[in-house]
């Protein structure tokens, strides 16, 4: 007689239940953002120092990360915009089908979610993206961002790391 394997109904949730986390950090980034253009003027204000390798800099992003294709005619706000809903939309499909216990995959996927969403905004509302957090070493700076930027960063490291993990257990 064949055994039938139950699974809890807890690990039965989707894991659409984490969006939340999505939420949050674009409201985090919506307020950041927010208090960045009510105080800083844009392109061309002095840095803030706020910790000895961190700057305050305002500055609008016409490209994607590092300002890829910050230099064309606008075409690519479009481009950039459909990526991110594209990717918003497959990684909700993933996190559909993902039971609720799968948290680090979850999680992942709701940092690039919401932080897509942040930059998604600024593209459609303003036609760039907002972005002010200059870190550097020394006189070297990196690419200023934003904690949209932030949060897909954290988000696609855990979504790999829990991938690597799947792959490694199979």
């Amino acid at each position: 007689m064949a055994t039938i394997e139950r699974t809890p109904k807890f690990e039965q949730r989707s894991g659409l239940r984490w969006l939340w986390v999505a939420m949050i950090i674009f409201m985090i980034d919506y307020l950041s953002k927010m208090l960045v253009m009510g105080t800083m003027a844009a392109n061309g204000s002095t840095p803030i120092a706020v910790l000895p390798f961190m700057n305050l800099y305002y500055v609008h992003n016409t490209g994607a990360a590092f300002s890829f294709l910050s230099t064309e005619g606008g075409w690519q706000r479009w481009l950039f915009a459909l990526i991110a809903i594209v990717v918003c939309g497959f990684l909700s499909y993933q996190m559909r089908q993902a039971s609720i216990t799968k948290t680090a995959h979850n999680i992942g996927c709701a940092l690039i979610i919401g932080g897509a969403l942040g930059n998604l905004f600024d593209r459609i509302h303003y036609g760039f993206v907002i972005d002010f957090l200059d870190f550097y070493y020394k006189t070297h700076h990196f690419a200023i961002f934003n904690v949209a930027d932030v949060a897909i960063f954290c988000g696609v490291l855990l979504y790999l790391l829990s991938s690597r993990k799947k792959l490694t257990t199979a």
